[in-house]
């Protein structure tokens, strides 16, 4: 696991995050670990799989389409691809 150091820490920052760690039931370096991981993985992002799941919801797809995979035929673009050009 990484390990991560903050320098020059302003004091009443420190004495705040005490103060916020104690009121939750952690140490310190847990209720930093808290905010961290709450600030860059916030529960209200995107998932892939749910966001898959609403776009088959409103295109109309069902269970059944995915037995026979037919639905890909109907839906896919099948305009051929343009090559790369390398000029």
């Amino acid at each position: 696991m990484a390990m991560l150091t903050v320098r020059n820490l302003p004091d009443d920052v420190h004495r705040a995050l005490r103060v916020r760690a104690a009121q939750h039931g952690h140490s310190t370096e847990a209720e930093v670990r808290e905010i961290l991981a709450s600030a860059v993985k916030p529960e209200t992002r995107v998932r892939l799989g749910e966001a898959l799941s609403e776009l088959g919801r409103k295109i109309g797809l069902t269970n059944e389409d995915f037995e026979d995979f037919e639905v890909f035929d109907r839906v896919r673009d099948k305009t051929p691809a343009e090559p790369p050009r390398f000029e």
